[in-house]
């Protein structure tokens, strides 16, 4: 059975007035166009479009397999192109450092412009990437494939909350980005061995055909999926700027700074405290680290779950895990069973943090949630280079336990201010 208010917009949206049971009721309206399009948005919204969600979960997949290729075929891609390791890592600079400039780009660049187009756009330019990636035949070949990545990179991240938050209703917002982010997760335990394996049985150039091929796959699971999506925030610098001023948004940054950097710090130097202090053998290590990946599989489940109900509590949840853990480390790290616990707990623990942060930074400003979400994808590519940096210089000085210790100063801090200052839920009167 269908609600009265229900059958009043089925009505509208074919272009009649509803049935009136009054024998004197006055005759039809015929809405005009605008009316028309405003009940049409509004029977959308209410309508979650999971389908699509799905696409941009397959390219989140395509994109951080393709990020994440280079360091599990380094050594090969050098060999093949006749230049250094240290060259060739290089890669994976230009890719982030791209990416961060792109993120707050490409929503300013493409403003007057079909989110679903840019979509599709920014699909292309993977598509490219992988495919200059396999015909490369020098390093600035090579680097041309990666800049292109960080593009793409950048400007699906950026605008990936905003859409999302357009494709389904408010409420279901974090479930949706959850869904969203597993395409992280998958990528992060897959890339990288399956990348290794095929580089070893056909040469690096096949991993990027694969990821190619799954490019392909994406742009077409978009094109029969994704709604038409006009333009609604029409950022600008003016925008951007105003967003600063805003302290719900200048508090989730400072807070991403802090909880970002602090895990970076630590997972990044990770290996060494594994190597040095905890004595695992080689496969050992690279068994514990799939169990990271797997770990921040379902953790980006469960944070998922938490924001859908208050993402402040998601991030506190995350950020106070993995303080007990560094501290775990610090104080137990020579012991095979606590530091492999630890690294596993901490990938779970890890998972609340990017559906945390986005679902916070779109509630603060939903207004101009893509400029939002290019300051915030900027901002976690500053903390992931700061967090390498600091926990670097402490390893370089104190030794593999720098990198827990930086941790664990940095995710304290960024948890304090987001349990006092974070987003609360609002009470019904």
């Amino acid at each position: 059975m269908t609600s009265p208010c229900t059958d009043c917009l089925d009505a509208r949206l074919a272009g009649q007035a509803p049935a009136s049971s009054s024998p004197g009721a006055a005759p039809p309206h015929h809405p005009d166009p605008a009316e028309l399009a405003a009940a049409a948005a509004a029977h959308s919204a209410e309508r979650p479009h999971w389908v699509a969600i799905g696409a941009l979960t397959l390219g989140v997949f395509g994109l951080v397999t393709a990020e994440f290729l280079p360091a599990s075929l380094l050594t090969a891609m050098a060999s093949d192109l006749g230049i250094s390791a240290g060259a060739a890592g290089q890669t994976v600079t230009a890719t982030a450092l791209v990416g961060a400039v792109a993120a707050p780009s490409i929503p300013l660049l493409t403003r007057r412009l079909d989110r679903r187009l840019v979509m599709l756009a920014l699909t292309l330019l993977l598509i490219l990437s992988n495919v200059l990636a396999v015909t490369a035949s020098s390093l600035g070949v090579l680097l041309a494939a990666r800049v292109i990545l960080g593009v793409a990179l950048g400007g699906f991240w950026s605008m990936a909350a905003a859409l999302a938050m357009r494709l389904v209703p408010e409420r279901l917002f974090a479930r949706a980005m959850s869904v969203i982010l597993t395409g992280v997760s998958v990528a992060t335990v897959c890339a990288a061995p399956i990348g290794a394996w095929m580089g070893e049985v056909w040469g690096w150039r096949s991993a990027f055909v694969a990821a190619g091929v799954l490019s392909v796959v994406t742009l077409a699971a978009q094109l029969l999926t994704m709604p038409r999506l006009p333009p609604k925030d029409n950022p600008d610098l003016r925008v951007l700027g105003e967003l600063l001023t805003r302290p719900g948004v200048r508090v989730a940054l400072l807070a991403v700074l802090l909880v970002i950097s602090g895990h970076f710090a630590g997972f990044t130097y990770i290996r060494p405290l594994m190597e040095n202090v905890t004595h695992l053998p080689v496969p050992a290590i690279s068994a514990v680290l799939l169990g990271y990946g797997i770990g921040g599989f379902f953790g980006n489940l469960a944070g998922g779950f938490l924001a859908e109900r208050s993402e402040r509590r998601a991030i506190v949840a995350g950020g106070s895990l993995i303080v007990v853990l560094a501290a775990s480390l610090l104080m137990a790290g020579e012991s095979a069973w606590v530091t492999t616990v630890a690294v596993v707990l901490w990938g779970f623990a890890f998972g609340a943090f990017p559906v945390g942060f986005q679902t916070w930074i779109v509630r603060a400003a939903p207004d101009q949630a893509e400029g939002a979400g290019g300051l915030l994808v900027a901002a976690f590519q500053i903390a992931i280079a700061s967090g390498a940096i600091g926990g670097g210089m402490l390893v370089d000085h104190i030794g593999a336990l720098g990198g827990p210790t930086f941790a664990a100063a940095a995710i304290t801090l960024g948890t304090l201010l987001t349990l006092r200052h974070g987003p609360r839920m609002k009470t019904s009167a």
